[in-house]
């Protein structure tokens, strides 16, 4: 368990650095790069939390594929579905124009898109925390 824990703790300190940089683009006015950013925070949480269940390695970037693979989802962390499912819509179209149907990322985002997004994020963090300070 020490060993799944400390790997855990690793996922955990990149998703809270991802998240401080989410809020450092967010502030700065850069909502699409925050966006995409708080989804990667959000995605290594989650991950955390499957590397505390002992699991070796953990592929996907889907928030909802993750959701859906983890250790039965309970308490807290079932409450975060719908986040998982907005934040996965900021994986591609943050990042590239023709993800879009027109105009580019950096001009389509919003600020308010991007303060969500990071506490969306900021509660996937949280719980991971919770989980792995809890063992």
């Amino acid at each position: 368990m020490k060993a799944a824990r400390t790997e855990a703790g690793r996922w955990l300190r990149q998703a809270e650095s991802d998240l401080a940089f989410a809020e450092l683009g967010a502030r700065e006015g850069f909502p699409a790069q925050a966006c995409f950013t708080s989804q990667q925070a959000a995605e290594k949480a989650l991950k955390a939390i499957h590397y505390l269940s002992g699991e070796r390695f953990v592929p996907g970037h889907s928030l909802v594929e993750l959701f859906e693979t983890a250790a039965a989802p309970t308490g807290t962390l079932a409450q975060l579905l719908d986040s998982a499912r907005q934040l996965d819509q900021y994986y591609i179209p943050t990042r590239y124009p023709n993800g879009l149907p027109g105009g580019i990322p950096a001009e389509v985002f919003t600020d308010s898109q991007a303060e969500d997004a990071v506490n969306r994020a900021r509660a996937f963090i949280e719980v991971a925390r919770a989980a792995i300070s809890g063992c």
